[in-house]
């Protein structure tokens, strides 16, 4: 097959599209899936996407009123909101021994139970149970955010594509339905801000009881082979450590990293890039919140348009066109114009998070390479991620002002559009087995 046409592999959930054969096969096969079982087992994924981010985007409408209730110093405050994002770098790592360990779909229902569980301990009145329950939402998202690609990958194959669109949008939806809703549920908590963040644990609760009909799923049905989705063995499989070199997989994780960087740094200083020009408080925040709405049609779309633009690398680079483009405009005349900057702004971002994802799952050729993938991608970039809301404020304090912050990030965009002009190849990751390994399996037979 040839390396540049990497449709026929999208189309199967084994890699090549062929059966696995009679003696390879450890129990019985599972019941093909009707209409309403994929329905059933889709919204189950678009739930379970839809609250990776809730839990971090309720954070910041109330963090005044965390602050002033704790007596939190602004750095401490700031870790409620930097933590999670250094959490999804340094879990992700975990999520291969788990998947192996419990399967990828039992795995998913923990990471919901997980998150209520984190999301409800901010109901005990201390600060240690506060980043004690953050610390909990951080490495549950940072799991699921690991399992989500190599799932649908495995179950929505045909429909990769769509499906990562879907679940891309679904994160935008989370954000900006927990930094929306927040604030107007505190008149419904009595004013507390503890009741009010720890109603986001219902979303959570709901996603995992979709889920149950696919925790209770046999956990594998190969018995060494990767390929299934809850195999409960790689034992053969090359090691992640193995793609480390890859140039598709670097390209892939910087483009995750950069794109995540520019996000979380936009999300954490963009309303206070327009405070500082002037703009009413209330206002500023409103503006961040809009954006989301581009956003969530520009990471629907891309990833279908994406699979029909010629070169390729072409939405790529609308992606960061857009994106500069917002950051001049907030450089030169924030206050002017502001829609259209924060309309652009949300365009590239949306774009990019949708590309950056789904070219996890277009540059694997199986589900064990996806799963890989997704956690060199997503443990590194989200690590490489929490130092934008630090550095761009640490810049800005050196600097005085946000000219120099912004053209920094411009900067970025231009490492952002190399890494996926790379990442856009049709190329697919294919890891070798260490020459010791070999020798040993050798060996071993």
């Amino acid at each position: 097959m040839p390396a540049d046409d990497p449709s026929p592999l999208d189309d199967y959930p084994i890699p090549g599209g062929q059966p696995p054969e009679p003696v390879e096969i450890g129990a019985p096969p599972e019941a093909v899936r009707g209409r309403w079982g994929l329905l059933l087992l889709g919204a189950g994924l678009i739930l379970i996407g839809l609250n990776l981010r809730i839990s971090v985007g309720s954070i910041g409408p109330v963090l005044g009123d965390i602050r002033a209730s704790l007596g939190l110093s602004a750095t401490m405050a700031s870790l409620l909101t930097t933590i999670p994002v250094f959490a999804f770098g340094a879990f992700a790592f975990f999520t291969p021994a788990l998947t192996r360990r419990i399967g990828m779909h039992r795995l998913l229902g923990a990471t919901m139970i997980a998150l209520a569980v984190g999301i409800t301990l901010r109901l005990h009145p201390s600060l240690i149970a506060l980043l004690l329950g953050t610390v909990i939402v951080g490495a549950a998202i940072a799991i699921g955010n690991v399992v989500m690609p190599p799932a649908i990958k495995q179950d929505f194959s045909h429909r990769a594509g769509l499906m990562m669109g879907l679940y891309s949008t679904a994160l935008f939806v989370g954000a900006a339905a927990a930094s929306g809703l927040t604030v107007p549920m505190l008149p419904l908590t009595g004013g507390g801000w503890r009741a009010a963040l720890a109603l986001w644990a219902v979303p959570a609760v709901l996603a995992a009881v979709v889920w149950i009909p696919q925790i209770r799923r046999a956990p594998g049905r190969m018995r060494a082979g990767s390929d299934v989705a809850d195999a409960p063995s790689e034992r053969g499989e090359p090691p992640l450590r193995s793609i480390f070199t890859h140039p598709t997989a670097l390209a892939v994780t910087a483009l995750m990293g950069l794109q995540s960087t520019s996000y979380y740094a936009a999300l954490t200083w963009v309303p206070t890039i327009l405070q500082d020009a002037g703009m009413a408080r209330g206002t500023a925040g409103w503006m961040l919140s809009y954006s989301a709405f581009p956003g969530i049609l520009a990471a629907l779309v891309t990833p279908t348009i994406a699979r029909r633009l010629r070169p390729l690398w072409l939405p790529v680079l609308i992606a960061v066109l857009l994106t500069a483009a917002a950051y001049l405009g907030l450089a030169v005349v924030p206050t002017s114009a502001t829609w259209a900057w924060m309309t652009m702004m949300g365009l590239g971002q949306g774009a990019s998070i949708s590309l950056s994802l789904t070219y996890i799952v277009w540059r694997s050729p199986d589900t064990h390479h996806t799963g890989q993938l997704s956690t060199m991608a997503q443990g590194f970039g989200y690590l490489l991620a929490g130092l934008g809301p630090i550095g761009l404020g640490a810049v800005h304090a050196l600097a005085g002002g946000w000219d120099v912050p912004l053209i920094a990030l411009g900067v970025l965009l231009i490492a952002q559009l190399t890494a996926g002009v790379v990442a856009s190849r049709p190329v697919h990751i294919r890891a070798s087995i260490p020459a010791q390994q070999r020798s040993l399996e050798r060996t071993a037979a």
